[in-house]
Protein backbone atom coordinates (compact mmCIF):
# COMPACT_ATOMS: atom_id res chain seq x y z
CA UNK A 1 0.00 0.00 0.00
CA UNK A 2 2.67 2.58 1.01
CA UNK A 3 5.06 1.80 -1.76
CA UNK A 4 7.43 4.27 -3.68
CA UNK A 5 4.57 5.70 -6.38
CA UNK A 6 2.14 6.21 -3.27
CA UNK A 7 4.96 7.85 -1.11
CA UNK A 8 6.12 9.99 -3.93
CA UNK A 9 2.28 11.04 -4.73
CA UNK A 10 2.19 11.80 -0.50
CA UNK A 11 4.94 14.19 -1.18
CA UNK A 12 3.74 15.81 -3.85
CA UNK A 13 0.82 16.67 -1.70
CA UNK A 14 3.10 18.25 0.93
CA UNK A 15 4.62 20.01 -1.62
CA UNK A 16 1.27 22.15 -2.53
CA UNK A 17 1.82 24.55 1.04
CA UNK A 18 5.29 25.22 0.35
CA UNK A 19 4.68 26.23 -3.48
CA UNK A 20 2.39 28.25 -1.75
CA UNK A 21 4.59 29.97 0.68
CA UNK A 22 6.99 30.63 -1.88
CA UNK A 23 4.65 32.12 -4.08
CA UNK A 24 3.43 34.44 -1.81
CA UNK A 25 6.98 35.13 0.21
CA UNK A 26 7.96 38.39 -1.06
CA UNK A 27 11.22 37.12 -1.45
CA UNK A 28 13.37 38.65 -4.52
CA UNK A 29 12.72 35.61 -7.13
CA UNK A 30 10.21 34.21 -5.52
CA UNK A 31 8.55 32.97 -8.79
CA UNK A 32 11.94 30.90 -9.31
CA UNK A 33 11.40 29.29 -6.13
CA UNK A 34 8.15 28.98 -6.31
CA UNK A 35 8.92 27.49 -9.67
CA UNK A 36 11.29 25.35 -8.69
CA UNK A 37 8.83 23.55 -6.19
CA UNK A 38 6.38 23.52 -8.83
CA UNK A 39 8.73 21.46 -10.98
CA UNK A 40 9.69 18.85 -8.67
CA UNK A 41 6.02 18.12 -7.84
CA UNK A 42 5.75 17.51 -11.53
CA UNK A 43 8.57 15.52 -11.92
CA UNK A 44 7.57 12.87 -8.87
CA UNK A 45 3.83 13.13 -10.74
CA UNK A 46 5.40 11.41 -13.87
CA UNK A 47 7.72 9.42 -11.43
CA UNK A 48 5.08 7.92 -9.68
CA UNK A 49 2.82 6.98 -12.63
CA UNK A 50 6.01 5.66 -14.29
CA UNK A 51 7.10 3.66 -11.44
CA UNK A 52 3.39 2.19 -10.65
CA UNK A 53 2.99 1.08 -14.42
CA UNK A 54 6.52 -0.21 -14.84
CA UNK A 55 7.02 -2.44 -11.72
CA UNK A 56 3.21 -3.25 -11.36
CA UNK A 57 2.69 -0.99 -7.90
CA UNK A 58 -0.62 0.37 -8.92
CA UNK A 59 -2.80 0.13 -6.00
CA UNK A 60 -6.42 1.99 -5.21
CA UNK A 61 -4.59 4.31 -2.69
CA UNK A 62 -2.34 5.52 -5.69
CA UNK A 63 -5.19 5.53 -7.72
CA UNK A 64 -6.33 8.09 -5.41
CA UNK A 65 -3.44 9.68 -4.22
CA UNK A 66 -1.93 10.40 -7.92
CA UNK A 67 -5.04 12.63 -9.19
CA UNK A 68 -5.59 14.53 -5.86
CA UNK A 69 -2.02 15.12 -5.72
CA UNK A 70 -2.34 16.60 -9.82
CA UNK A 71 -5.77 18.27 -8.99
CA UNK A 72 -4.39 19.70 -5.44
CA UNK A 73 -1.24 21.29 -7.10
CA UNK A 74 -3.01 22.32 -10.11
CA UNK A 75 -5.63 23.75 -7.89
CA UNK A 76 -3.26 25.53 -5.83
CA UNK A 77 -1.29 27.41 -8.73
CA UNK A 78 -4.74 28.85 -10.61
CA UNK A 79 -5.85 30.08 -6.45
CA UNK A 80 -2.57 31.59 -6.10
CA UNK A 81 -2.53 33.40 -9.90
CA UNK A 82 -6.18 34.27 -9.39
CA UNK A 83 -5.52 36.39 -5.97
CA UNK A 84 -2.51 37.61 -7.93
CA UNK A 85 -4.85 38.86 -10.24
CA UNK A 86 -3.12 37.19 -13.34
CA UNK A 87 -6.48 34.86 -13.85
CA UNK A 88 -10.02 35.53 -13.36
CA UNK A 89 -11.83 34.07 -10.94
CA UNK A 90 -14.18 32.29 -13.64
CA UNK A 91 -11.12 30.07 -14.54
CA UNK A 92 -11.26 28.98 -11.05
CA UNK A 93 -14.93 28.17 -11.05
CA UNK A 94 -14.57 25.90 -14.59
CA UNK A 95 -11.84 24.11 -13.10
CA UNK A 96 -12.84 23.10 -9.69
CA UNK A 97 -16.45 22.56 -11.32
CA UNK A 98 -15.29 19.78 -13.74
CA UNK A 99 -12.76 18.56 -11.08
CA UNK A 100 -15.70 17.88 -8.38
CA UNK A 101 -18.04 16.86 -10.97
CA UNK A 102 -15.62 14.17 -12.18
CA UNK A 103 -14.80 13.12 -8.84
CA UNK A 104 -18.71 12.86 -7.85
CA UNK A 105 -19.06 10.44 -11.18
CA UNK A 106 -16.18 8.27 -10.03
CA UNK A 107 -17.62 7.76 -6.68
CA UNK A 108 -20.74 7.04 -8.32
CA UNK A 109 -19.65 4.88 -10.67
CA UNK A 110 -17.60 3.04 -7.53
CA UNK A 111 -20.34 2.69 -5.35
CA UNK A 112 -23.23 2.11 -7.76
CA UNK A 113 -21.92 0.45 -10.30
CA UNK A 114 -19.22 -1.47 -8.18
CA UNK A 115 -16.18 -0.90 -10.69
CA UNK A 116 -12.99 0.57 -10.19
CA UNK A 117 -12.11 3.78 -10.70
CA UNK A 118 -11.28 4.12 -14.61
CA UNK A 119 -7.49 5.26 -15.23
CA UNK A 120 -7.14 8.61 -16.95
CA UNK A 121 -7.29 8.59 -20.94
CA UNK A 122 -5.15 10.34 -23.09
CA UNK A 123 -6.85 13.56 -23.30
CA UNK A 124 -6.73 13.90 -19.76
CA UNK A 125 -3.55 13.09 -19.49
CA UNK A 126 -3.03 15.94 -22.44
CA UNK A 127 -5.24 18.05 -20.19
CA UNK A 128 -2.90 17.62 -17.41
CA UNK A 129 0.57 18.30 -19.15
CA UNK A 130 -1.18 21.36 -20.14
CA UNK A 131 -2.37 22.54 -16.93
CA UNK A 132 1.11 21.82 -15.81
CA UNK A 133 3.17 23.60 -18.33
CA UNK A 134 0.52 26.78 -18.75
CA UNK A 135 0.88 26.99 -14.51
CA UNK A 136 4.73 26.93 -15.06
CA UNK A 137 5.01 29.76 -17.98
CA UNK A 138 2.29 32.18 -15.64
CA UNK A 139 4.53 30.94 -12.12
CA UNK A 140 7.60 32.09 -13.93
CA UNK A 141 6.24 35.51 -15.65
CA UNK A 142 3.42 35.92 -12.97
CA UNK A 143 5.07 39.63 -12.73
CA UNK A 144 5.56 40.39 -16.38
CA UNK A 145 2.53 38.40 -18.71
CA UNK A 146 -0.05 40.29 -19.17
CA UNK A 147 -3.57 39.07 -18.05
CA UNK A 148 -5.13 38.36 -21.61
CA UNK A 149 -1.99 36.20 -22.68
CA UNK A 150 -2.94 34.69 -19.39
CA UNK A 151 -6.47 33.66 -20.19
CA UNK A 152 -5.48 32.48 -23.84
CA UNK A 153 -3.60 30.21 -22.08
CA UNK A 154 -5.40 29.19 -19.39
CA UNK A 155 -8.57 28.82 -21.69
CA UNK A 156 -6.66 26.72 -24.24
CA UNK A 157 -6.27 24.65 -20.93
CA UNK A 158 -9.90 24.42 -19.93
CA UNK A 159 -10.88 23.41 -23.39
CA UNK A 160 -8.92 20.11 -23.32
CA UNK A 161 -9.91 19.53 -20.12
CA UNK A 162 -13.70 19.63 -20.81
CA UNK A 163 -13.07 17.84 -23.81
CA UNK A 164 -11.35 14.90 -21.22
CA UNK A 165 -14.46 16.25 -19.29
CA UNK A 166 -17.03 15.01 -21.99
CA UNK A 167 -14.79 11.67 -22.62
CA UNK A 168 -14.94 10.58 -19.39
CA UNK A 169 -18.98 11.57 -18.83
CA UNK A 170 -19.25 8.87 -21.83
CA UNK A 171 -17.33 5.89 -20.80
CA UNK A 172 -19.78 7.19 -17.03
CA UNK A 173 -23.12 6.44 -19.32
CA UNK A 174 -21.40 3.46 -20.83
CA UNK A 175 -20.48 1.63 -17.59
CA UNK A 176 -24.00 2.73 -15.93
CA UNK A 177 -26.22 1.57 -19.04
CA UNK A 178 -23.96 -1.96 -19.21
CA UNK A 179 -24.89 -2.44 -15.13
CA UNK A 180 -28.27 -1.46 -15.57
CA UNK A 181 -28.77 -4.78 -18.18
Amino acid sequence: MFNTPNMLSIFRLCLVPVFILFYFSGLPNANIYALLVFALATVTDFLDGYLARRFHLITNLGKVLDPLGDKMLTFSVLVCLTISGILPIWALGVFLAKELLMGIGGLILHRRAHVEIPPANYIGKTATVLFFLTCGVLVLLKDTISRGVAIWLICGCLAVALAAFVSYGIRFLKIMKQKEN
